[in-house]
């Protein structure tokens, strides 16, 4: 078995032309992208993406729920695939590179072999996942949760958009729901490419982040029921403002926060007043809490204490109060053979690096079920993502596609 070089490298130019005209399909308002999943535009990036696989030479397959898999063969028939992807959907004010870089990135690392002539014991796969953004169809990373056996086929296709279409129907116009049934294609590994949608790397200067953990989220639906009155007339001690009391919740979540920093996250990102009046007391507020933090117990207490004082804001307030966990997503550990390999890509290659929680959830969180999973993280600008302004340089792509390749290389065992 041959071992790899520092000298093989990725063809950063070409990496970069493959992201850029990507790009040009679903173009956002403002230089980003809104291709969002199962549109037109998605069918038109899929088409594109199948077309380049076919000429690297790889066999496509597509599963029941529209995931594409890109096949090239390895010299063991027996031998599982090492599986490298992301997602080429996007945000309706997306940017060029969320999850487009994982997918072009892996097909990148497949182009490089075939310049190269290496062939490998296992099969790699390059992988586009079906809606992982979750902005059209709720929830997020559907495809991948579908295989990992999370969620089942048919409440995925029963997901609705905002006009009343549902996932399967939009799958099935598209032409890209696959006879496959999805989940039997088993992995020997995931590795999964990706911009790191927050500010650390570039503000640390570090090419590369060594993904150990993707963060554990709760989100928390609380409703403060008061009573609507009005502004002008209604005395301070007679008011029961549930706008107010939301206010208070709002800076409790921030400190509950702040006491699990540098790793606990939390804030308040939808609130609705009802009946939402300029001169009419709030009588109901709903809104949700979204806390994330790497460590199971770190998060429970997270949520626990929220809850706690939640429930005392109200009662305090003379408010009512319901609170629903409406999303739990426990943390995910990558798996240590492969987080090292990637770590040993870096600095064999002579790349910056440093270990990083995923702050975002990515479909690797749910492939680390049901395989070996790691992640590779590249810089950003300003952390910047989920934005059209959303960029990053071609020697960042360049550089995390190099890991990409060495650590699928470590894995995938070169003959």
């Amino acid at each position: 078995m041959a071992a790899p070089t520092s000298n093989w490298r990725t063809d950063g130019a070409r990496l970069w032309d493959s992201l850029m005209a990507m790009a040009q399909i679903g173009p956002g308002l403002r230089g980003g992208n809104n291709r969002q999943t199962l549109t037109d535009a998605d069918r038109e990036g899929r088409l594109l993406f199948q077309n380049w696989c076919e000429q690297a030479g790889l066999t496509l397959g597509v599963d029941a729920m529209g995931t594409m898999f890109a096949r090239r063969e390895g010299t063991d028939p027996q031998a599982l695939p090492v599986m490298l992807g992301s997602h080429l959907d996007t945000q309706p004010t997306g940017g060029k590179f969320d999850g487009v870089l994982g997918v072009l990135g892996a097909l990148e690392v497949v182009r490089t072999l075939n310049d190269l002539g290496i062939r490998t014991r296992h099969p790699i796969e390059v992988v586009n996942w079906t809606n992982e953004e979750g902005t059209r169809f709720a929830p997020a990373m559907v495809a991948s949760a579908v295989h990992a056996g999370v969620m089942t086929l048919n409440d995925a296709y029963a997901s609705e958009d905002a006009a009343g279409l549902t996932l399967g129907a939009e799958l099935e116009r598209i032409g890209f729901k696959g006879d496959e049934p999805v989940g039997t294609r088993r992995a020997h590994a995931y590795f999964e490419l990706h911009i790191e949608q927050g500010p650390i790397l570039e503000a640390e200067d570090t090419l590369i982040g060594v993904v150990t953990h993707g963060q554990g989220t709760r989100w928390l639906e609380i409703t403060l029921t008061g009573r609507d009155a009005h502004t002008g007339s209604t005395p301070m001690p007679r008011r029961l403002n549930a706008g107010l009391g939301a206010a208070r919740i709002t800076e409790l979540v921030d400190e509950v926060a702040w006491a699990h920093a540098p790793l606990g996250v939390g804030a308040v990102g939808q609130l609705n007043l009802t009946p939402n009046s300029r001169n009419i007391i709030a009588g109901k507020a709903v809104f949700t809490v979204d806390i994330r933090h790497p460590e199971l117990a770190a998060l429970d207490a997270m949520a626990d204490a929220i809850r706690a004082g939640a429930e005392q804001i109200a009662a305090d307030m003379g408010l009512g109060i319901s609170l629903a966990v409406v999303n739990s997503f426990d943390p995910v550990p990558f798996d240590e053979l492969l987080v090292g390999r990637v770590r040993a890509a870096a600095e064999s290659l002579g790349y910056s690096h440093r270990d990083i929680v995923s702050g975002a959830g990515h479909d690797a969180c749910w492939m680390a079920k049901v395989a070996p999973s790691a992640m590779i993280f590249c810089p950003c600008v300003d952390g910047l993502s989920h934005n059209e302004d959303e960029t990053i340089t071609p020697e960042w792509a360049k550089a995390g596609a190099d890991v990409l390749l060495h650590a699928t290389l470590a894995t995938a065992q070169v003959v």
